[in-house]
């Protein structure tokens, strides 16, 4: 299966994956989303999720959310220059 990958215009730490190019299940709600990829079969997803899940979560409702942690106040004033 091909999956695509999108990030939400309105909420930059919200991604998807979605079984369709454009996207077309994912929730308006959260939208408008921005493709960001894609991933082959023989592909493995980002972060270490199982794709096992995230095919079956597109089987049944036709995408997959998740969030990127935000970086507390510490760990950006870590990572910024001086």
């Amino acid at each position: 299966m091909q999956i695509y990958m999108f990030t939400s215009e309105s909420n930059a730490n919200l991604h998807a994956f979605a079984g369709d190019p454009t996207g077309s299940k994912l929730p308006e709600s959260h939208g408008p989303w921005a493709t960001a990829g894609s991933l082959r079969s023989d592909q493995h997803p980002p972060h270490r999720f199982s794709r096992a899940k995230i095919e079956e979560a597109i089987k049944f409702n036709g995408y997959q959310l998740w969030r990127m942690k935000q970086a507390s106040e510490e760990e950006k004033s870590a990572t910024s220059p001086a």
